[in-house]
Order: structure tokens, then sequence, then C-alpha cells
């Protein structure tokens, strides 16, 4: 019998799959299911991008590309991060990844290990807790409460280091709590970060373009004190629906390139070379795609918490970023993970269960907004028709 070694019991999940999963068979079975529980848009890919990506294939762009990207795309993130964000970062300085797991991959393996700390957001990305668990460090959660909107508390993230501390994973706008951690709060945060030299930093802002209200994306990329030791982490998936293209782009300091570009070559050797023309053209092409696409998510959003504060024992606070709801579900008698899972088998509506992104998630479920406003409107009924039925 094969042996594997010990660090794959401790390898976990992202549950969003497993609830797909379900939610899928239950539908093939013949029940009608609406989920709002996987995180990804439910519009197409815009056709120029689709259109870029066939062009590149009848151009024969079909062999290997450099392990960190073709220079073209290099060059059309910086384009990006000068144009959105006010940053100038070298082409040089970035790698192109298939999405943007890759990137958490690579930056955790590079700094744990038994006997390190990593602090990481919780509620958070469950596959954060699940690498640093993998690779034998000590996972330290820094806890994204609602009080503070779900933003990041600078304070209270600077008092969980310690000397074991080699990487702070930060992550706004987040999954999965739609909270916007405010420019102040970031500076405060920075500010602090330099009696702490020997910290690394990696800032997961996949969702950078995702914001309401008028609340603005804050970069960390924008503070140079820090740049020596940031990592930074975006992609395609969500700003222009391509979850299953699987392109993604990081950015590195000059110490730790090379390191990431021996792991890329060692891995998946580079990403698919159609799919690299493809970024081309999202990110050089027209961005009212993005900006129809946030129009929508906007007016769902205010669907989805209106309905939820409508619900008994339910609250919920109002997203700033990303496409997801986090609501409150204390006040039903529920633990979180038994009510995601009730209402998937008896009322049709997959969510998931708080406790799904961390220890801090318990009294919380998810639900993404990413599905069409009469399906929202239509599992909201669902889940209130439930909760009338079985309270506790």
């Amino acid at each position: 019998m094969p042996v594997v070694v010990p660090a794959f019991s401790r390898i976990g999940e992202e549950n969003a799959f497993a609830v797909l999963a379900r939610a899928t068979a239950l539908a093939q079975a013949g029940r009608d299911v609406i989920n709002l529980g996987i995180g990804q848009p439910d519009m197409p890919t815009p056709s120029h991008v689709v259109e870029a990506a066939v062009k590149a294939l009848h151009d024969g762009h079909h062999g290997y590309t450099p392990a960190t990207g073709i220079l073209p795309l290099r060059e059309a993130v910086s384009r990006d991060l000068d144009r959105r964000l006010g940053v100038q970062v070298s082409p040089d300085s970035v790698m192109i990844v298939p999405g943007g797991k890759v990137t958490m991959f690579m930056a955790i393996l590079m700094f744990g290990e038994p006997g390190a700390e990593i602090l990481y957001p919780d509620p958070g990305f469950p596959i954060y807790r699940s690498m640093i668990e993998f690779t034998g460090a000590t996972p330290v959660p820094v806890p994204i409460r609602e009080a503070n909107g779900f933003a990041f508390s600078a304070e209270e993230t600077l008092g969980l280091i310690t000397p074991r501390t080699r990487l702070l994973i930060l992550n706004s706008p987040a999954n999965p709590t739609g909270g916007v951690t405010p420019k102040a709060e970031i500076d405060k945060l920075v500010a602090g970060l330099a009696a702490h030299p020997d910290v690394t930093i990696m800032s997961d802002e996949i969702y950078g373009t995702m914001t309401y209200d008028g609340e603005r994306h804050h970069t960390l990329l924008a503070y140079p004190e820090i740049r020596d030791r940031l990592i930074y982490l975006d992609g395609a998936s969500k700003t222009y629906a391509m979850t299953g293209w699987r392109l993604g782009w990081s950015v590195w300091p000059a110490p730790l390139y090379d390191a990431a570009r021996k792991l890329a070559v060692n891995s998946f050797s580079c990403v698919n070379a159609a799919t690299q023309w493809a970024g081309i053209s999202a990110l050089d092409g027209p961005q009212d795609c993005v900006a129809a696409m946030m129009a929508e998510f906007d007016r769902r959003r205010l669907l989805v918490v209106e309905g939820l504060n409508r619900l008994p024992g339910v609250s919920c606070i109002t997203p700033k970023g990303a496409f997801y709801a986090f609501p409150n579900i204390a006040g039903t008698g529920w633990k979180a993970k038994a009510l995601a899972s009730a209402l998937l088998e008896e009322a049709g509506v997959a969510t998931i269960g708080g406790p799904d992104f961390g220890v801090h998630g318990e009294g919380y479920l998810r639900l993404s907004y990413a599905n069409s406003a009469e399906n929202i409107s239509r599992a909201l009924e669902r889940i209130g028709r439930f909760l009338e039925a079985n309270r506790r």
C-alpha cells in the first residue's frame, strides 16, 4: 500500500467545490437547486478576450512560453497597475501563473516550516490555512470582525506578530466577507511593520476592481517602504469572468523572484500560451464589460442585503467589495454548517457555512450574489420559508 508523507494528512480543501458537487448531483437527480455557494461570476468571458485566444491559436501560439510568462502580458500587467492603481511595477518583477492559488502556494512554501508562524485572515479563503498546515508551520488566525465592517485591525494584526512570524497574509477586498480595509488602517499596519523587518507580506488583491459605494481599493504596492518584502497577488478570474481559464499574476520582490521562477519550472512550466494572449486583450482592451458586470453585481448586492435583513434571526451588513454577503445567522439558533447543509438538502439553496472559512466564521453563512437577481429573490424566499418552519 502506498505511504504518502505525513504532510498530506494536514492538507485541507475548499468546501465550495464540495457544495458545488452536491448541488450538481441534486440537480441531476431532478431537484431545483439555486447555487449561491460558488465564487465565480455568472457572466461569460468578454467576447473580445475569447476572440484573442482563438486568434492566438490560429496564429500558431501552441508551444511553451517562458515560465514567468510572455513579456507582452507582463508589460500589460504593469500598464494596468499604473493605470488603475497609480503604481509603477517593472515587467521583470511580474510572474504569470495559472490562477491565484499558485501565488499562495509559492509564498507559503517559501516561508512555511515547522517552528515558523504565518498569519492569515480568519474568516478568510480556506486555502491559506490549508497550505500553512501542509508546510508544518503554525497558522495564526487574524480575526476579521463584523464590528470592524469585516476590515482587518492593524493593532490586532501587529499584536499577533512574534519573533517566529515569517509571513503575513492580507486580503482586501475580502473573501468571504466582502469587507474592504480603509487606507487609514493600512497606513497604521505598514507603519507598525517597520518594527518587524523580517516579516514578508502577501497581499491578495484578486477582488481589487470590485468595490462599491465610492469605496476605493488601496493596494499595498503603494507603500515603497515594504516593496522589498511584498508579494502581490492578482489575476483575471473575477474581474474578467475567467475562472476556468486559470490566469493569474503576481509581483515579487527581487530577492524572491528567482525562487518563484524555479517553482514554476518545477511544477506547471508555464501558463498555456493562448490564455496569455487572451489576458493581454483583457487588460488592454475595453473595460466597459467590467463596468457593466460591477453595475449588475451592485444591483444584486443591494437586493441580497435587503432580503437577508428581512429574514427571521438574520442580520447582514452591506458588503463594500467582492461579490459576497456574509450574514450573521446567530439569531436563528442554528449552527452555520448545519444550516447550510439543511438549506441545500431541504430548501434547494446552496450556501457555504462560515466555519469553512475559519474558526471565526461560526454564526455566519457566505452567499455569493454571482447569480441572477431572479434566482437570488427565489433563494431568499426559500430560505425565509425554511427558517419560519424550523425555528430553534
